[in-house]
């Protein structure tokens, strides 16, 4: 947990430094999406599951006060997705921190039927703030796929959305209907339904030393790096934008267009 705190901290200062106000990061980017569940068995999980809830974090806990301390000195936003430990529960949490260290946090209301063997079901109490640069709100991945839910966030008003995915590291090229085109699709729908600046950041997860095959067809890789699917979408386009190349890693610095508020009050980023 400390090197995965270390390297946010490392990010959050990169991305200052090279002019950004805000900077997200995915769903559960610390300490990291639980990928084995996919490839799981009971008894092969359970090693994996003990040192995932051991490495989450405790919202009020010192990890967390780290970051806000670094969005507070830097004087950038911070948004961060993280497995928040409560007790003997985990949930899927997002934080937004502002540019005085002060820290909000919400739990993913209906994690995926997959993402329930590792979280608990949260509140769905919805993450939205007011800043210099607009009201800037947070879903979780298949979050994105609610329509009641986007309907309460889409009354919120925000300007600049963050679509926070956790990454495609299973099955990563697949065609499979959970893979990045149809959520890259879901941030797209979600920027024009909304008119909001969306951002949606991806992790690239590292595979070095793991070796995870297919028995049924050797030659197809289960486990892969993810990576080139992250996008920041503009209102009312219904291109894909820009995205990084796959398997780069590090902060991709964006700097939106001034536009006045619309006509509607739906406003944009200032």
């Amino acid at each position: 947990m400390s090197a995965g705190v270390e390297q946010t901290i490392e990010l959050i200062d990169e991305a200052a430094e090279g002019g950004a106000h805000l900077i997200a990061f995915p769903e559960t980017f610390l300490p990291g999406f639980p990928w084995w569940m996919w490839l799981n068995s009971v008894d092969w999980g359970e090693e994996f599951l003990a040192r995932y809830l051991s490495n989450s974090l405790a919202a009020d806990g010192p990890e967390l006060r780290a970051i806000a301390y670094a969005a507070r000195r830097k004087g950038i936003h911070v948004s961060i997705g993280f497995a928040e430990r409560s007790g003997r529960e985990v949930f899927m949490s997002q934080a937004l921190i502002d540019v005085s260290g002060e820290i909000t946090v919400a739990r993913k209301g209906e994690p995926t039927g997959l993402e329930r063997t590792v979280f608990s079901a949260g509140d769905d109490r919805l993450l939205v703030r007011d800043t210099e640069h607009g009201r800037i709100g947070v879903l979780g991945g298949a979050d994105h796929l609610r329509p009641a839910l986007r309907a309460r966030m889409q009354e919120e008003r925000e300007q600049i959305h963050i679509a926070a995915w956790s990454g495609f590291t299973v099955y990563y090229g697949e065609g499979k209907e959970w893979g990045p085109e149809l959520n890259t699709a879901a941030s797209v729908r979600y920027a024009m339904d909304n008119s909001a600046y969306v951002i949606a950041p991806v992790a690239v997860v590292p595979v070095a030393g793991w070796e995870v095959v297919d028995a049924r067809l050797p030659d197809r890789r289960l486990l892969r790096g993810g990576g080139g699917v992250s996008r920041d979408l503009r209102p009312r386009r219904s291109g894909a934008g820009a995205a990084p190349g796959r398997g780069r890693r590090g902060p991709a610095v964006r700097r939106p267009r001034h536009h006045p508020r619309g006509a509607s009050g739906t406003g944009r980023p200032r």
